[in-house]
């Protein structure tokens, strides 16, 4: 499998798993959403910088 065939199997993942939550709940989903936009830049900004490094380290112990 090369690099290209990886990208879009994650890449479909990612899709997969997004979708499940709204799937499942609706209206938690839009709870949550409403929650999210309560929350300051910096908050948001915190919590994306924890998503990518736990996202990097999951690479990393992968690769």
């Amino acid at each position: 499998m090369d690099w290209a065939d990886s990208f879009w199997m994650a890449l479909g993942l990612v899709l997969v798993i997004e979708g499940i939550f709204p799937f499942v709940s609706p209206t938690g989903w839009r709870q949550m959403f409403t929650q999210i936009l309560q929350l300051r830049d910096g908050q948001i900004r915190f919590c994306a910088l924890l998503s990518m490094l736990g996202g990097a380290l999951v690479l990393l112990l992968l690769s």
